[in-house]
């Protein structure tokens, strides 16, 4: 054994092991522990997160890659792409009078020739396809984590053969994976001791139930991809959701020259097999066996520790300081700047029947050739410095007849054939209409204009199974330039953009920008409410607008409280406040002077 006793961060498989042995010879029935944990997650989340072990462990990703070693403990963000069924595998086995565990490993040291046997335990873990977040900006990239010497887990030559091994190995490794090699790939009939796909976890599945089977990991991803094959054990299915992004901590295992057992015998393997069921090569995508996981929001993304606090003066600082950065960047429009900051905190808090509550679209229109090359390239830039995941789509109607934006399901490889629009909640998605000429759509076109709208209106995509579509919930700002008001996407904010100058905006210290990102984050955390008192004035004066202009829809209402309400939140409040609500009703009185 590798290590010493309960090294969780060199030699975790050692520590799960041990731990089982305790349980074991403290009485407890092997047979017992399927779907539940006989302390080794304990173990783990007290190295974690009570003895500052998770500041040790190194992130899993392409720098890492080649010095990470197989069977240490890593860390991998990403988002769940895709949720692929449950695969069994031999979790315990007794060796002469002894019982052993295969959890949280590849590798079976127990024959599954047999059916079943007292000498073995069959148990299940779930599959799951992670990504690094779509639109993921370059300044939340993880570091390598603990500034680990590669060689010093384990100083044996055998260790150290096999790394070098591994770094020639990862010299060869392609990330992009080929339809010829899933073709390859499935030809290999035979499943391993260390995972038989379940192929009854399929039927009248569901997105967030898990669908397809390992096969659906082999898509033609770029190269700037780096996808991870996550194992799932003993966590309920509804703690983990299909977009959701999570922070998996566990094992991580990669061999470019895995084994392949040649022999066609097996029944009890045969009798879980199907063709379509077909483990992806590790020299692929690495594996990691996750014994922690946790959800992670925006703020789990701002890098360094968290250095401010959420006070009413450094709050206000900020915001001003921020307000007058996304002025100079809008030329000088400071009603456009006030407009994208609230546009910026916005966020799904609610839903009502079909309406989703808290979003807050806009916009930006009267823009002309000349503007669009300066201010549009301004934005995009300045934004993703401030978010961490943003997308630019330069809208076409080619671009449109051609692109998939909808996830959909191919039943070939039984996988989800992720759009582009498969996005991680807080996602920002700035919508370029200008280049829009006259044109014809296609089907394929009038489908992804459909979609579009409907996540801008409904915060809903739609995912195509071919045989029905299913809708899933997102929570995405959606910012659209155009030079009228925007026929294919009816934002909630229509702002002509009136800028004053072309002036550069001045380089911002990474100080600043961190206060920013902090800010935007936290402020779009916070919970909100509205008083009694409030409430009548509010009330008060919707009643009073409505009787001055009997065109003003309940939408209209709605939207001038999400403004009151993100006008309090930008300040640092949780409740809205008489001035705020003065201030979303001037900012809106500004907007309609310029329609």
């Amino acid at each position: 054994m590798v290590g010493l006793p309960y090294d969780c961060l060199a030699n975790p498989l050692g520590a799960v092991r041990l731990t089982f042995e305790k349980a074991v010879a403290s009485g407890s029935d092997p047979a017992t522990f399927d779907g539940k944990d006989w302390g080794a997650t304990d173990l783990f989340s007290q190295f974690l997160f009570d003895d500052g072990g998770l500041s040790k462990v190194p992130f899993l990703n392409p720098s890492t890659m080649s010095w990470v070693q197989p069977n240490t403990l890593v860390r991998f963000r990403g988002m769940i792409q895709d949720m692929l069924g449950n695969e069994f595998y031999v979790g315990a086995y007794k060796e002469g009078e002894t019982w052993r565990t295969n959890k949280f490993a590849d590798f079976s040291q127990f024959p599954m020739a047999t059916g079943s046997s007292p000498d073995m335990r069959v148990w299940e873990r779930r599959l799951l396809y992670c990504v690094p977040v779509p639109g993921q900006n370059s300044w939340i990239e993880p570091s390598s984590g603990a500034l680990l010497n590669p060689h010093a887990i384990s100083s044996s030559p055998q260790r150290e053969k096999r790394q070098r091994d591994n770094d020639l190995a990862m010299n060869d490794v392609d990330m992009q994976v080929t339809d010829e090699e899933v073709q390859d790939s499935t030809s290999n009939k035979k499943m391993r001791e260390d995972g038989i796909a379940s192929g009854s976890s399929n039927s009248g599945s569901t997105p967030t139930e898990g669908v397809g089977s390992a096969t659906s990991v082999l898509p033609n991803f770029d190269t700037t991809s780096f996808p991870c094959f996550v194992k799932i054990y003993d966590s309920p299915e509804s703690d983990l959701k299909l977009n959701d992004v999570f922070e998996f901590i566990g094992v991580f295992t990669f061999d470019p020259e895995f084994p392949v057992d040649k022999n066609d015998n097996n029944d009890l393997e045969s009798s879980f097999y199907d063709d379509t069921l077909v483990q992806i090569p590790p020299s692929k995508v690495p594996r990691l066996h996750c014994l922690v996981h946790r959800k992670l929001t925006a703020q789990d993304f701002i890098p360094g520790p968290p250095t401010f606090e959420l006070k009413s003066q450094l709050v206000k600082g900020i915001r001003e300081a921020l307000v007058g950065h996304l002025t100079t960047v809008l030329g000088n429009d400071g009603v456009a700047a006030n407009f994208m900051l609230l546009h910026l905190l916005s966020k799904v808090h609610a839903r009502v029947d079909s309406i989703a509550v808290g979003k807050l679209s806009l916009n930006l229109t009267c823009f002309t050739k000349e503007t669009v090359s300066i201010f549009a390239h301004r934005l995009n830039l300045a934004l993703k410095n401030l978010l961490p995941f943003t997308h630019y789509v330069p809208l076409t109607v080619d671009y449109l007849n051609k692109v998939s934006l909808a996830p959909r399901k191919d039943y070939q490889t039984n996988r989800l054939v992720s759009g582009i629009l498969q996005l991680a909640e807080g996602s920002h998605l700035t919508i370029d209409e200008t280049q829009l000429q006259a044109g014809t759509l296609n089907s394929t076109g009038v489908d992804n204009a459909r979609v579009l709208k409907s996540l801008l209106e409904l915060q809903k995509v739609e995912y195509d199974f071919t045989y029905y579509k299913m809708d899933m919930p997102a929570d995405s700002q959606l910012l659209v330039l155009s030079e009228g008001k925007s026929n294919i996407l009816p934002a909630d904010l229509v702002l002509p953009f009136r800028p004053l100058s072309v002036d550069a905006a001045q380089d911002v210290e990474t100080e600043v920008l961190q206060s920013w990102r902090w800010y935007l984050a936290t402020m779009r955390s916070l919970s909100h409410s509205i008083g009694q008192e409030m409430q009548k004035v509010v009330e008060d004066d919707l009643v009073a607008a409505r009787q001055a202009d009997r065109s003003l829809s309940s939408q209209d209402f709605s939207r001038l409280l999400t403004m009151g309400r993100l006008i309090s939140l930008s300040f640092g409040e949780t409740s809205l406040t008489l001035e705020h609500w003065q201030m979303a009703k001037e900012l809106e009185r500004l907007r309609k002077e310029r329609l």
